[in-house]
């Protein structure tokens, strides 16, 4: 089963955020709660944790890219 991991809003007035940096690639292992990138929000850097245990298949938003919450970053085959 594929699931999408997006960019969540970690508080009230986050609109977007910024992928820094990718810490997996596509055909990697991921455990859940597992940093899979460093992404800049609301001028504050945080870790994305894998919201789910399986291979990261795909990466959507590419490094350096500035998308809105709720969008697609990358998929998981679980």
């Amino acid at each position: 089963m594929r699931e999408a991991v997006r960019l969540p809003q970690w508080g009230m007035g986050m609109s977007e955020g910024a992928i820094l940096e990718w810490f997996k690639a596509p055909g990697d292992a991921v455990t859940e709660d597992e940093p899979i990138a460093l992404v800049e929000a609301a001028k504050i850097e945080t870790e994305l944790e894998a919201p789910y245990t399986g291979t990261l298949t795909e990466i959507v938003v590419q490094a350096g890219q500035t998308v809105e919450v709720g969008t697609v970053l990358a998929w998981i085959d679980i």
